[in-house]
């Protein structure tokens, strides 16, 4: 940040004094960070965040009393800062993106991940993105605190993967995916020539995934269907299906009949 720009005020809220001690110390080494207070329940946050609206708040999920999410939506509108959650556990990091945090720092993690996080949460604040943030993350709490109208029930399918990969927790939307292979008691989603595992079943996966835009070809193989170019019959007499990049799945024979029906209807192919 340039000298001339004021600093990133941020709060620290968790509920275990060695947590936020290890934050301080860290935040404390970037000039550009002023320590507006600390938290130690979710309670005591919204309360400070009233009266001193931070531009970054560092937040744990797992609390006493009000947990992170719950926290979020007391903050009165407006007053939402760029958030990163800093928990020990993994299982929320998707509700969390879904709520648009900038990250999602597991516990324990390095001083080189908590510096990353910083300078990214800087420069996102910095071009003033968070306010665009800001708004997207109270109209989805308006949504989930607020009751419904009954509507018929719709089918939601698979939008995202969420992947563990040294200690991040990295997600690749379904709609990047090119195709997936089955592998033991894994499945391997292959996306731009790079390949990540994930522990899941192929039957589990096919029920999860929207079947107008995902096709399993093979019992081993699920293809994304834009990416699919053409069929190819090879010397003998079997087919494979061509994916724009070049790569050539196996075709079973039962299932041959519903791509070509989908190619046939298809604007693109």
């Amino acid at each position: 940040m340039s000298v001339n720009h004021k600093k990133v005020r941020a709060l620290i809220v968790d509920d275990e004094p060695l947590a936020r001690r290890t934050i301080r110390e860290l935040l404390l080494k970037d000039q550009d960070i002023e320590i507006i207070g600390e938290c130690n329940s979710g309670l005591e946050a919204v309360t400070l965040i009233a009266e001193q609206p931070p531009d970054l708040l560092l937040l744990d999920i797992q609390m006493p009393g009000l947990n992170g999410f719950e926290t979020l939506a007391q903050i009165q509108p407006g007053r939402i800062p760029a958030i990163i959650f800093v928990t020990a556990y993994d299982q929320h990091a998707l509700r969390a993106f879904e709520v648009h945090a900038l990250d999602y720092l597991l516990k324990p993690f390095t001083d080189k991940r908590f510096e990353e996080m910083l300078r990214q949460a800087k420069a996102q604040i910095e071009l003033r993105e968070i306010n665009a943030i800001s708004k997207s993350l109270l109209s989805l709490l308006r949504k989930q605190t607020a009751p419904e109208p009954a509507r018929p029930l719709k089918k939601s399918f698979l939008n995202r993967f969420m992947i563990k990969a040294g200690g991040r927790v990295v997600f690749i939307k379904a709609s990047d995916v090119d195709w997936i292979g089955a592998d033991d008691y894994f499945i391997k989603l292959h996306v731009s020539g790079k390949s990540h595992l994930l522990r899941m079943s192929m039957n589990e996966l096919e029920q999860k995934l929207d079947p107008e835009a995902f096709l399993r070809v093979h019992r081993s193989t699920i293809v994304n269907f834009d990416r699919v170019k053409e069929l190819r019959q090879t010397s003998n007499g079997e087919y494979v299906v061509v994916l724009k990049d070049g790569v050539e799945l196996k075709l079973s024979r039962g299932r041959r009949a519903r791509l070509e029906q989908l190619l046939m209807s298809s604007p693109e192919h």
